[in-house]
């Protein structure tokens, strides 16, 4: 078997997605997503000009190697663009060997380790009383775990709010939007929403909680010692990690579980924080870190330190990366969660797929490979549409981080 193209479709239903489709002699082929939210046409560019025209006359069964040949030839490594660009030649690769076995892709990694992968949602409000009805929604839906954010007191926006509580897209304008913050406002309120929450719901349900990297080390160990009450299933992205050593602080003063990574694109990105077990779940994503290939190797380190999977899955991961990060969930060892933002139905089009939801639960489906697919024609209705994530400042102007 030969790869014969390598084709990069974008399209918009509602967000921007960039989508990688191999072609190979027999018929056969496999997408993966390469979207890197608010720098698509980077990839685009990447996988265009410089990655495409080296995968012909390549063997798609080589998966290793050619992910080898992609990483260690580029001299180049690592960073955003180039692990997307691999991870969508490895994710549509995997596709293609999964359909050629005739099996779902979960088969070919080793086969379930589960019945199902237990997701989250997104619960929010403009205050703490409409989050607690958007807790309920999400409870009478069956999830069992949930994420919950607030507007808070004195600021305009707050991250995680929104007007779409299903379909949160914060690419929300053509250049970028600016948000306003406070983290003395932040760190007095959001202790009031889980309170609030487990004194009308219980402690039935798993809760969570994105920090969004806003806080110093001493900060987000004050914001975990006040949620340790409440029994967090998770405090994330509590600090920007640039600065591993960040999070020995945090862990002096809260035991509230710690979950960072989304942002991460390669095993040596979370070396340290694992094997120094800094925090408690890994949040790397199949699109952002290499594929499943790379994915594995991260996972397969965070097990000898009692650290679970927690992957990314917000709406600017396609249904393509949902769907290979259900088959690696459904037979990773070591999985924690997966976090599930809905797509809109416009999206649900371009993309059909096999996974579906149960009782909080997703399960990818039987169909071989990973079981998404691209309905070119309807995609091609929807051009791409330039979209910034936002900035955020602190009260006085200075910058902050988003």
């Amino acid at each position: 078997m030969k790869i014969t193209k390598a084709q990069v479709i974008v399209t918009c239903p509602g967000r921007n997605f960039v989508t990688l489709k191999i072609h190979t002699n027999e018929g056969l082929y496999g997408i993966g997503d390469a979207t890197l939210n608010g720098r698509e046409k980077a990839v685009v560019s990447y996988l265009e000009d410089y990655v495409a025209p080296c995968l012909i006359g390549k063997d798609p069964e080589r998966i290793e190697d050619i992910w080898q040949y992609l990483y260690r030839g580029c001299y180049w490594r690592r960073g955003p663009v180039t692990m997307s660009a691999i991870a969508a030649v490895d994710t549509a690769l995997w596709d293609i060997k999964a359909k050629a076995a005739d099996m779902p892709l979960y088969q070919l990694l080793g086969g379930a380790s589960r019945d199902s992968v237990m997701v989250y949602g997104h619960a929010n409000g403009t205050n703490i009383e409409e989050t607690i009805e958007e807790v309920g929604k999400y409870t009478d839906l069956g999830y069992k775990a949930i994420r919950a954010q607030t507007g808070i007191p004195g600021i305009p926006s707050t991250y995680g709010v929104s007007k779409d509580k299903m379909f949160y897209e914060p690419a929300d304008a053509e250049f970028p939007s600016e948000n306003v913050w406070s983290t003395e406002k932040y760190l007095d309120h959001t202790p009031k929403l889980f309170e609030k929450i487990r004194g009308t719901y219980g402690f039935d349900h798993h809760l969570l909680h994105d920090v969004h990297h806003r806080l110093t080390p001493i900060e987000a160990g004050r914001l975990g010692k006040s949620l340790e009450p409440y029994r967090l299933f998770w405090m994330e992205d509590c600090v920007a990690a640039d600065n591993v050593e960040s999070l020995k602080l945090v862990r002096q003063h809260t035991v509230t579980p710690l979950a960072i990574g989304e942002i991460f694109n390669s095993v040596w990105d979370c070396k340290d924080m694992i094997t120094n077990q800094l925090i408690d779940y890994i949040r790397t994503t199949v699109v952002h870190a290499g594929g499943i290939t790379h994915l594995k190797q991260i996972a397969s380190l965070a097990s000898l330190y009692h650290v679970r999977t927690g992957c990314h899955g917000a709406t600017d991961l396609s249904p393509v990366c949902m769907g290979a990060s259900l088959n690696f969930n459904l037979w990773v060892p070591n999985f924690g969660i997966q976090e599930y933002m809905r797509h809109t139905p416009e999206t649900d089009e371009v993309f059909p797929h096999a996974y579906s939801f149960n009782k909080g639960a997703l399960h990818p489906g039987n169909t071989p490979g990973h079981g998404v697919d691209i309905d070119e024609k309807l995609a091609a209705k929807y051009p791409y549409k330039r979209a910034y994530l936002p900035v955020n400042r602190l009260e006085d102007g200075t910058m902050c981080n988003w």
